[in-house]
């Protein structure tokens, strides 16, 4: 319906303009990915890999958090659970947005929650390193996937709330094709884009695009209640 397609436009959105903040982090992974080429592999398949592997991993969490969300709305009728997931997941994206824009902080210290996995994940990572040969370039990018970061813990949020599997799976797609562009280009003409995407008028409108759609989502609830 309207609201779906709404939420996949804002994920998607997401996934765009975070993708400063994911340039950030995750383009020295990208470039550091990119300096050590299996044979037989160019750099543009690389690059392609690595983003294939990272959003599947995407996909897989939105199909799992989606179920995990169907099993606890269909054990717990009530309304409460899926109405704490969406306030939460705008909660967290209106902090998001006003980091992106320079703001405030805060949405980076939510990102210290998922330490514990990635502590798990990262000897996987470090045995696949360097990439040697083509599913390990693949795995790399499934790894990555689990990074802690907020912008896909919002996403998660959203896939949550939607209480059905697919349609998490579809809300982590929309997000992760909405980061695309900003990794594939970080990856074939990365100084261009980093510049235009970490002007301070860029982020400061991103992020305030952001932080009011959240707003618009939190008032609208409340007004619905």
């Amino acid at each position: 319906g309207m609201n779906g397609d709404i939420t996949l436009l804002t994920l998607f959105l997401l996934g765009f303009f975070g993708g400063g903040h994911c340039v950030g982090m995750c383009g020295g992974l990208s470039s550091a990915f990119a300096l050590q080429l299996p044979p037989g592999l160019n750099r543009t398949g690389l690059i392609v890999l690595l983003n294939l592997g990272r959003i599947s991993s995407y996909v897989f969490i939105g199909l799992l958090v989606g179920t995990i969300g169907q099993i606890g709305i269909s054990l717990d009728q009530t309304r409460w659970l899926q109405n704490g997931l969406y306030l939460s997941a705008n909660l967290l994206l209106l902090l998001l947005g006003l980091y992106l824009a320079g703001i405030s902080s805060l949405a980076t210290r939510i990102e210290s929650i998922g330490r514990p996995v990635w502590k798990r994940l990262n000897p996987l990572l470090n045995r696949l390193l360097p990439i040697q040969s083509v599913p390990a370039c693949f795995g790399v990018g499934m790894l990555w996937g689990w990074l802690p970061c907020g912008l896909v813990y919002s996403a998660s949020l959203y896939a949550l709330g939607s209480g059905n599997a697919l349609e998490g799976g579809l809300y982590m797609l929309a997000f992760a094709l909405g980061t695309l562009p900003n990794l594939l280009a970080m990856g074939l003409f990365a100084a261009q884009l980093k510049n235009f995407l970490q002007r301070k008028t860029v982020r400061l409108a991103a992020g305030l695009l952001v932080a009011a759609w959240a707003l618009w989502r939190l008032v609208s609830f409340y007004v619905a209640f």
